[in-house]
């Protein structure tokens, strides 16, 4: 069986400040995937509209993403760095799926229910469409790993979904224009345009929680600053945050069983083992039976070690705004390349004239 070419496709909305959340549980994935894997790093602009159309800065904060890309260690000359709204094959490819995908499917989605909540006739049709162009965004480059949370593995099994139906729908089409390749789905040879896509949930993902609610996941949404570690924090700021983050009165166990019922003290715990890139195990053997009043300034050490370089470098790249969209702009054109040749044949198998 011929295999599609291995291509890695993920993207982070432009809404609000990066976290510590965003960086622990994607960027840094990004990062290292980077080596051995040809990737495309997407700011997917046209997302952050679905549920707020206007926003305060929205061209600063596509630059705050790219920055915190490339200052985490993602290189934009060997991999692609770019803002979707700049390659309109996204789009173009997204009504085309609009019209593969059935309605049914698109009501089962779970965020669009979280998201739209009690008012879903008020909820924008982008919204309910948004899984729609999230298929499109990794398969306008017939992308076949995505490194995504649980949250978004409902989105894939959709693009999945989608890819199956039109590779069946135009499996003569594909033929005749020698466009497609022989893959297995399960058992069954299907000749195919679009890959099944594959979920990249390595290891146990660190779930960053709120600094100030345990149980509730570090969110740029939280009204509360102090809910979460921004990267553009300074170390001052790192500080007082996790100074003030909540805990529990009782000493930390020596064995992670006992964190069990202690959301906050479980999450200090996760943040510390996550950028020591240790187990919650490890960390306990050297922090149990010691209070929090020891474990928090050995936390906050780490914390900006790890952090303040790539805070200065999004700083130094912040301040450059120029080189930042030369950046994306390259980005862009590299990907449209990729994009235009995929809707080209895509044309050609449905049979539009272009």
């Amino acid at each position: 069986m011929t295999a599609f070419k291995p291509l890695v496709f993920s993207g982070v909305q432009p809404t609000g400040n990066l976290h510590l959340g965003n960086y622990l549980g994607a960027i840094r994935k990004f990062v290292a995937l980077q080596a051995d894997n040809d990737c495309i790093y997407c700011v997917v602009d046209l997302h952050s509209i679905t549920a707020q159309l206007v926003h305060e800065d929205l061209k600063g904060q596509i630059r705050s993403i790219a920055a915190a890309f490339i200052a985490s260690g993602i290189d934009p000359e060997k991999h692609i760095v770019f803002n979707q709204s700049a390659v309109p094959q996204h789009a173009e490819l997204a009504w085309i799926f609009n019209c593969v995908a059935r309605i049914g499917w698109m009501n089962r989605m779970t965020q669009f229910k979280d998201k739209a909540g009690k008012d879903r006739e008020n909820a924008s049709l982008g919204l309910l469409a948004y899984p729609s162009l999230m298929a499109a965004d990794i398969l306008v480059y017939r992308g076949t790993h995505v490194p995504v949370g649980d949250d978004q593995k409902q989105h894939l099994e959709l693009a999945r979904d989608i890819a199956m139906k039109f590779n069946l729908d135009f499996r003569d089409n594909i033929r005749a224009t020698g466009t497609g390749v022989d893959i297995l789905v399960g058992d069954e040879p299907v000749h195919a345009y679009f890959p099944m896509v594959e979920p990249m949930i390595e290891g146990p993902a660190p779930r960053v929680m709120s600094l100030r609610d345990g149980t509730k996941k570090m969110s740029k949404s939280d009204p509360s600053d102090l809910s979460r570690i921004n990267l553009m924090d300074d170390a001052e700021t790192i500080s007082k945050k996790i100074r003030k983050a909540k805990t529990d009165p009782e000493a930390l166990p020596s064995e992670a069983e006992g964190l069990k019922g202690r959301p906050e003290a479980e999450n200090l715990v996760g943040i510390y083992a996550a950028l020591s890139d240790r187990s919650k195990a490890d960390v306990l053997s050297e922090f149990g039976g010691q209070q929090f009043s020891t474990f928090k300034p050995a936390l906050v050490d780490l914390a900006v070690t790890v952090l303040s370089p790539i805070t200065a470098e999004m700083r130094r790249l912040m301040d450059d705004t120029a080189h930042i969209d030369a950046i994306l702009r390259n980005g862009g054109e590299r990907a449209r390349a990729r994009a235009e040749k995929t809707m080209a044949e895509v044309s050609d198998i449905i049979g539009f004239l272009r």
